[in-house]
């Protein structure tokens, strides 16, 4: 890492409005709201949590560079949201988001991850082609508007994934 590159850090209350700025830009038609990150963010802290959400932060600019979360439910984790800001595409940056959440993923005790994406997002199947996930299924009509079907991939055994940190190591 370099001193340009965005800081991961754990997403506190006061990030939710930048969040959603983030949010806005990116997912227009379908951005989730204030509630439903307040509410996520609940789960997040204290002996009983059961999500884990993150932000990456740009030192030089301290905007918001992007953000990702994670619910777990006894062994299946579930890939809430991935947002890297446009001007971070092609960094790293998402795939090191998504390494994070493995590994909250495992520290949960996680067996497996799912998650859904949609089918015009090549881009990001690649990504998560790439820490081995597999299709499983289709969730049709799933983003709206649009009617936009969804991709189902599933990662077995998160502790063994092809993480960011584990491709630079060898």
């Amino acid at each position: 890492m370099t001193p340009e590159t965005p800081a991961l850090r754990e997403m506190r209350w006061w990030d939710i409005d930048p969040v959603l700025e983030l949010e806005h830009e990116l997912f227009p038609d379908d951005a989730w709201s204030a509630g439903m990150f307040w509410s996520e963010l609940a789960h997040a802290r204290g002996p009983h949590a059961t999500r884990r959400y993150v932000v990456a932060e740009d030192p030089a600019t301290g905007r918001l560079a992007g953000y990702a979360g994670l619910a777990s439910a006894g062994d299946l984790a579930d890939v809430q949201t991935i947002a890297v800001a446009r001007e971070q595409w092609g960094t790293g940056l998402g795939a090191r988001l998504l390494s994070e959440l493995l590994r909250a993923a495992t520290a949960f005790e996680c067996a497996e991850v799912l998650l859904e994406v949609r089918v015009d997002n090549t881009r990001a199947q690649r990504l998560y082609e790439r820490f081995g996930f597999e299709p499983i299924g289709f969730r049709r009509g799933y983003y709206q508007p649009g009617n936009v079907d969804a991709l189902v991939m599933r990662l077995t055994d998160p502790a063994q994934a092809r993480t960011e940190s584990s491709e630079s190591n060898g």
